[in-house]
């Protein structure tokens, strides 16, 4: 199901029961966040605050809050759409008629997804050319933030040197009416084209959308590869083209169906202080010095919702978003390291901090092999800690993990330490943005990697289980 638009999504959600209305006044300074952070904690339903104290705008939180309404939110689950795109992206080299009409499909499913421009839109059915930050209800999400962060932004920006668009996900601290912090990492796509703009010494256009239909909003944090349009992502998942319209005061395209647009600007040689601010590691960003986002022109749908999002100690909505980019990202990853079976990105691991792997292993050493290969792909550098399985281990079992884990090291031999990039929020590292990351290789060990025979692992004779289970009823065990 491919949904219109965020409103059309929460419509969905309220017929199917995931929604719970909250008519009582609520605050945006912090009573938001303890209201929704109980409800993710309980893995509970979506929440629409409809009387927001000081707002004429409905607040929605925990719209992804649960694998029901990822599922929901896709039409699909996160598995389906990996092997969606394993077919899509299988290497193939048709040698007959027969197999070249049989490709025709996926060419005609991949040239329907690219973006389309429309002259009008919803997200502009109000302008505010004398913008005022104030008209939308921002939360404050936790005592110690340095103020009220804009938490499920879409933050669209162009390259300077080919107009290379990228949409990311980057929290935005609001200052005044009509000035932003811009939180990009050193590492993301907008970084880079911000850099491009710094060395250029010009000024740099950008645009925020909130809202937006599930796909949208999901591709802006998906970790795609430099140059890969986010819109032909979300086209791809919705199987819809998504349509974008040009904004009133910069050259900058944005979802047209988005619930508010932010337009502005960002001087390259100006910086201000940016936190501290509650973040998915459970833990306080510190204050930092980051650019700033002039705000040029507001516009929003008529009857517009803020959706936005609490992050903080997990499970939290954002731990579903990254399992749905663990799952639609492994089939791309496989094609890179085919030995890999399967890969856990586990909730408690703030997505960046661990990645538990099974592998077909082969020879001695590639579970090292793997490590350092998913430590020099992309965003995955910034993985802490990486677990290797051996491939009949269920690395979504975590009870199996740690046992098979436990068991099978030996710390000198099995433990890999080095250094590398990590992500900017990791507060354990003894620097900023690199310190040290770990290997563990929980296999079996073969020959060449140990002089001892491998035990057997103990397991009950297949004629065995078959007979107990044809005559369980009989021994009258509940």
């Amino acid at each position: 199901m491919a949904f219109k638009n965020f409103q059309v999504f929460i419509h969905h959600l309220d017929k199917q029961g995931e929604l719970a209305r909250i008519k009582t006044e609520v605050s945006t300074d912090l009573e938001i966040s303890e209201i929704t952070d109980r409800v993710s904690k309980k893995h509970g339903k979506a929440l629409f605050f409809e009387n927001v104290k000081g707002s004429s705008f409905p607040v929605v939180t925990n719209a992804f809050g649960s694998f029901k309404r990822i599922e929901m939110a896709f039409g699909r689950s996160a598995d389906e759409l990996a092997k969606k795109i394993e077919e899509l992206f299988k290497p193939q080299v048709p040698e007959g008629i027969a197999s070249k009409i049989k490709l025709i499909p996926k060419l005609i499913e991949l040239a329907k997804t690219p973006p389309k421009m429309v002259t009008s839109a919803p997200c502009q059915d109000v302008v505010h050319s004398d913008p005022d930050l104030s008209i939308i209800p921002v939360i404050k999400c936790w005592p110690g933030d340095g103020g009220k962060f804009i938490t499920l932004p879409m933050v669209i920006t162009k390259s300077i040197e080919d107009s290379t668009r990228n949409m990311g996900m980057y929290r935005i601290q609001i200052y005044d009416k009509n000035t932003t912090g811009m939180h990009w990492h050193i590492h993301k796509d907008g970084a880079n084209h911000f850099f491009q703009y710094l060395q250029a010494n010009k000024r740099m256009e950008a645009a925020i959308a909130i809202g937006g239909d599930p796909a949208t909003i999901y591709s802006s944090t998906a970790p795609l590869p430099p140059g890969i349009d986010e819109f032909l992502l979300a086209g791809f998942l919705r199987e819809k083209a998504i349509d974008i319209v040009k904004c009133k005061t910069v050259n900058i395209e944005v979802p047209a169906e988005a619930e508010f647009i932010i337009e502005g600007y960002i001087d390259p040689n100006e910086r201000k202080p940016e936190g501290p601010f509650g973040d998915h590691t459970g833990f306080y960003s510190p204050v930092d010095e980051y650019p700033v986002f002039h705000v040029t022109c507001i516009t929003h749908r008529k009857n517009a919702v803020y959706p936005t999002t609490v992050v903080g100690p997990p499970p939290m909505e954002d731990c579903y978003l990254a399992k749905v980019t663990e799952r639609i990202f492994l089939p791309l990853i496989k094609m890179v390291v085919p030995e890999i079976i399967d890969m856990n990105l586990p909730m408690e691991g703030v997505f960046h901090n661990c990645a538990i792997i099974s592998i077909k292993k082969s020879y001695p050493l590639q579970a090292q092999k793997v490590m350092h290969a998913l430590w020099g792909m992309g965003q995955m550098m910034n993985t802490k800690i990486i677990i290797v399985m051996d491939s009949d281990v269920d690395v979504q079992d975590l009870k199996k993990v740690a046992w098979k884990a436990f068991s099978n090291i030996d710390p000198k031999r099995d433990l890999t330490i080095t250094s590398g990039p990590l992500d900017v929020l990791d507060h354990s590292s003894p620097y900023p943005l690199h310190g040290s990351k770990l290997g563990i290789d929980a296999t079996r060990k073969i020959k060449g990697e140990t002089e001892r025979p491998w035990p057997d692992e103990i397991k009950m004779s297949e004629e065995i289980i078959n007979l107990v289970n044809s005559k369980w009823k009989d021994y009258g065990i509940s």
